[in-house]
C-alpha cells in the first residue's frame, strides 16, 4: 500500500464517522431535554440513581477500553505473541473483589465521590490528597486517549492532529455537559456497540484476506505467536501468568474498586444489588473485548508475518502497525475504514466523557461544596456543568499508561487500609500514600530512564524455522541487577507494589502514632474482611480476633451526611497482632 494514495474517506466514511458524532450529541439532548432536565446535581452526577445494571455494565467497559487498548493490545500480540490474553485471569477477582467488599461499603454510604469516605474514615486531609491523585491520574491518562484517534483520523484522511483533538473534546464537552451522567452513560452503551462492529469488521476482512482461519492458524503457529502457559515467578520479566493473572488484579481493583469513574456508576444505580450485578455482568463484555483485539493482532500478524510497516506513516511507533494493517486491508471498501475510525473515536469518547463528568463531581464534591455549604442546588448544578465543560483545557497528550500503576496503586492502598484495617489513623494514611507514591514513581521514571520492564518482539515470520529463532531469541539477554533490577519490574506489578506499600507503611506508622480507637470510627466504614476469613470459628472468638459487625446492621440508615454529623460507638474491638499475622500471610 502506498499510504500517501490512501488518505482518504469516501463518502460513505464520512457518513458513518458523522453518525456517530451526531449519535452521541443526540443522546446527550435528549437526556438534556427529558426527566428532570438535569437541574439537581443528584441527576447530574448520578443520573438520580435510576440506572439498571445492563447499562451500567456497558458503561464499565467502554470507560477504559479506550482507544489505546483498541490499537496497544493488538500491537501487543503482533510484537509479542498471545501471553497478554492471560490478562483475562485477573478479570474474575477484579470484579468479584469489588461487587462484594467495595460496592456494599460505598453503596451504603450514599456517597456522591469515592474520596468522600476518606474523610469518613480518616480526614479531610486524606480526602484531599485522594482527589488530587485521582485527578492527576485522569487528566494525564485523558491526553494519551484523545491522541490515538486522532492520529488514526489523520492517518486515514490528513485531518490536522489538533482538529481531531479538538473535535472529540468539543462533542465530549457538548453531551456531558447537558445530559449529564445519564447521556454519558448511554453514550458508553452506543460506542461500545459500535467498538465492537469495528473490531469484528476488521477481522472479518483480514480472515477472508488471509485465506481462512485454517491459513490465520498455520501462520500465528509457526511464527510462535501462540503462548504457552509462562509460569516463571521473576516479577521482571514483562508478562507471565503471574504478572498477568495476579499482579492484574490489583489493576483491576484500581480500577473497578475505587476509581471515581467506575464507584460513580454503581452510585448511580438504583439500588446495590443492581450495581453488584453490573460488576458480573461486565466480565463477559470484557473478555470479549479482550478476545476481540487478541484475535485482530493474530490476523495481523497472519497478513504481514511480524514485519513492521509503521514506517511508512511517518512515525516509529509500533502501535501505527495497527492503523497501517486498516488501511492497507481495507482499502477499496466503502465505509469499513470510516467504521474502524468511529470505533477508535467511540472509545475515546466514552473514556473521555467518563473523565470529565467523574473530574467535575469530584471537584464539585471535595474541593468546592466543602468549603461553600450554603451553596444552593440550582447554583451547584451549573457549576458542576461549568466545570465539565472547562476539563477539557487540561488534555495531555503525553504516552503515560504506566500511570494507573503508579498512582492507583497507592490510592487502592489506602482505600484498603481503610477498609480493612479499623486502627490505621489519618497520619498512618498520610505518611502511607506519600511513602507509596514516592516509591512508584521512583520505580516508574527509573524504569524510563534505565529502558527496563521492556520485552524484545518475537522474530518475524510465518514459518517453522521462525519457532526455532524465537526459541534462542533471549538466550543472551543480561539479567540487570542492582537498581536496574528494582527499575525493571514488570509495570503490571506496580499496582500491587504501590498498594502494599501504603497498607505496610500506614500500619506502622499507625501503630508508632496511636492506633484509632474504636469509638472513632465512623461506622460503616469498616469491611469486616478478618470476620469473612475465620468465619468457621465459634462467634465468641470472633469477637476476640477480629471485627464482626455485619455491614448491613453498622450502615442501616446511614448516609454520608448522617456519619460526619454524629458519634461513632459501632465498631467491635479488633485484635491488633492478629490482623497483623493474617495480613502477612
Amino acid at each position: 500500500m502506498n499510504p500517501s494514495d490512501q488518505k482518504h474517506f469516501t463518502a460513505a466514511d464520512y457518513v458513518i464517522f458523522a453518525l456517530l458524532l451526531a449519535a452521541s450529541i443526540g443522546i446527550g439532548l435528549y437526556h438534556a431535554l427529558s426527566g428532570g432536565r438535569q437541574r439537581t446535581t443528584q441527576e447530574f452526577l448520578l443520573a438520580d440513581r435510576s440506572m439498571s445494571c445492563l447499562p451500567i455494565s456497558l458503561s464499565l467497559l467502554a470507560s477504559f477500553q479506550s482507544a489505546v487498548a483498541i490499537i496497544g493490545v493488538p500491537a501487543e500480540v503482533y510484537a509479542h505473541g498471545t501471553q497478554y490474553w492471560f490478562i483475562g485471569c485477573a478479570y474474575f477477582l477484579g470484579l468479584l473483589i469489588p461487587a462484594h467488599v467495595f460496592i456494599p461499603v460505598l453503596y451504603k454510604l450514599q456517597l456522591s465521590s469515592a474520596y468522600q469516605y476518606l474523610e469518613l474514615r480518616f480526614s479531610k486531609a486524606v480526602r484531599i490528597c485522594g482527589t488530587l491523585a485521582f485527578i492527576f491520574q485522569t487528566v494525564v491518562y485523558m491526553g494519551v486517549c484523545v491522541y490515538t484517534p486522532a492520529f488514526a483520523l489523520n492517518a486515514a484522511t490528513e485531518f490536522e492532529l489538533w482538529g481531531s483533538v479538538l473535535a472529540t473534546g468539543l462533542v465530549c464537552t457538548l453531551y456531558t455537559t447537558i445530559g449529564g451522567l445519564k447521556a454519558v452513560i448511554w453514550t458508553d452503551v452506543f460506542q461500545t456497540v459500535v467498538m465492537f462492529a469495528g473490531q469484528l469488521a476488521v477481522i472479518v476482512v483480514g480472515v477472508h484476506q488471509t485465506g481462512g482461519v485454517s491459513e490465520v492458524w498455520r501462520k500465528v503457529r509457526e511464527g510462535n505467536r501462540i503462548a504457552a502457559l509462562d509460569l516463571n515467578p521473576d516479577p521482571t520479566e514483562r508478562h507471565t501468568f503471574w504478572t498477568l493473572g495476579v499482579g492484574g488484579v490489583f489493576l483491576m481493583l484500581s480500577l473497578y474498586g475505587v476509581n471515581q469513574a467506575q464507584v460513580q456508576r454503581y452510585l448511580s444505580a438504583r439500588t446495590e444489588k443492581e450495581a453488584v450485578r453490573s460488576c458480573y455482568m461486565a466480565f463477559p463484555s470484557l473478555q470479549l473485548s479482550l478476545a476481540l483485539s487478541c484475535v485482530m493482532g493474530l490476523v495481523m500478524f497472519a497478513l504481514y508475518c511480524g514485519e513492521d510497516h509503521s514506517d511508512k506513516l511517518a512515525t516509529s511507533s509500533k502501535d501505527a502497525m495497527v492503523i497501517y494493517f486498516v488501511m492497507d486491508m481495507l482499502q477499496g471498501l466503502p465505509g469499513l475504514p470510516g467504521l474502524f475510525v468511529a470505533c477508535l473515536f467511540s472509545a475515546a469518547l466514552s473514556t473521555i466523557s467518563s473523565a470529565f463528568n467523574s473530574l467535575a463531581t469530584v471537584t464539585m464534591e471535595d474541593l468546592v461544596k466543602p468549603h461553600f455549604p450554603a451553596m444552593t442546588e440550582a447554583r451547584a448544578t451549573l457549576l458542576s456543568k461549568a466545570l465539565g465543560s472547562n476539563v477539557c483545557s487540561n488534555l495531555s497528550t503525553r504516552v503515560a499508561l504506566k500511570i494507573f500503576g503508579m498512582v492507583g496503586g497507592p490510592v487502592l492502598g489506602l482505600f484498603c487500609l481503610g477498609m480493612f484495617f479499623p486502627w490505621a489513623n489519618a497520619t498512618g494514611a498520610l505518611a502511607g500514600l506519600g511513602t507509596g507514591l514516592a516509591l512508584a514513581f521512583w520505580v516508574g521514571i527509573g524504569s524510563i530512564v534505565a529502558r527496563g520492564s521492556g520485552a524484545r518482539p518475537l522474530p518475524a515470520g510465518c514459518n517453522a524455522t521462525s519457532a526455532l529463532h524465537a526459541a534462542f531469541a533471549n538466550v543472551t539477554l543480561s539479567r540487570p541487577s542492582g537498581l536496574h533490577r528494582l527499575y525493571s519490574l514488570s509495570y503490571m506489578w506496580y499496582s500491587a507494589f504501590g498498594c502494599f506499600t501504603v497498607i505496610l507503611t500506614g500500619l506502622v506508622v499507625s501503630f508508632l502514632t496511636g492506633p484509632m480507637k474504636e469509638e472513632d470510627v465512623t461506622p460503616g466504614t469498616i469491611y469486616p474482611l478478618m470476620g469473612k476469613l475465620v468465619c468457621f470459628l465459634p462467634e465468641h472468638l470472633k469477637k476476640k480476633l477480629c471485627c464482626v459487625t455485619p455491614l448491613g446492621q453498622t450502615l442501616s440508615g446511614t448516609t454520608y451526611h448522617d456519619t460526619m454529623a454524629t458519634p461513632n460507638h459501632a465498631m467491635s474491638n479488633c485484635g491488633f497482632y492478629v490482623h497483623i499475622c493474617i495480613f502477612i500471610v
